[in-house]
């Protein structure tokens, strides 16, 4: 694999075994593990940019996706996350 960065498109297998092709829309590093954000490329690439499932992975050794194992884990993630969101768009203003 190669390294996760903003932009890339990694194809992943679903629970039920069919592969989906996944866009990294952010990383973050918390408490020195590394995330990504990353949503679906089909929704990514639509123009409209509406309603776009996003979810969060574990970054290991900086190329390999892997998912979070607790809900606490996911919760924290999710609010890092949604915190560099808002303070970016309050730069952009």
């Amino acid at each position: 694999m190669e390294k996760v960065e903003v932009g890339n498109i990694f194809v992943l297998t679903d629970e039920n075994g069919e592969d989906q092709e996944i866009e990294v829309l952010g990383t973050l590093t918390i408490d020195e593990v590394e995330y990504a954000a990353v949503g679906f490329a089909e929704e990514t690439q639509d123009e409209s940019k509406d309603d776009i499932d996003v979810f969060f992975l574990r970054v290991e050794d900086g190329e390999e996706l892997s998912v979070i194992e607790t809900d606490e884990e996911f919760d924290r993630i999710s609010a890092a996350f949604s915190e560099a969101q808002e303070a970016l768009e309050q730069e952009e203003e």
